[in-house]
C-alpha cells in the first residue's frame, strides 16, 4: 500500500511570513473572501502551502 506524503499545512503566522503581511491583515481578508483559500482544523485555521503560492502567483500575472 503507498502512502502519500502532503506538505504541512501552514499556519495564519506562517503565510502572514511568506506573504509579508500582518496576521490580522490575513483575517481581515478572510472576513471580505479575499486572500489564499484556507481551511478550518478544529478551531484552527490552516492553508495549503501550493494553495497560498498559487493564489500569490495569480496576484502577480494580473499586476502585471
Amino acid at each position: 500500500m503507498e502512502t502519500r506524503q502532503f506538505e504541512p499545512l501552514w499556519t495564519v503566522s506562517d503565510v502572514a511570513a511568506y506573504l509579508n503581511v500582518p496576521v490580522h491583515t490575513l483575517y481581515g481578508w478572510r472576513t471580505k473572501n479575499y486572500g489564499p483559500p484556507a481551511r478550518r482544523v478544529g478551531k484552527h485555521l490552516r492553508y495549503l502551502p501550493s494553495e497560498v503560492r498559487s493564489w500569490f502567483e495569480h496576484l502577480l500575472e494580473e499586476a502585471a
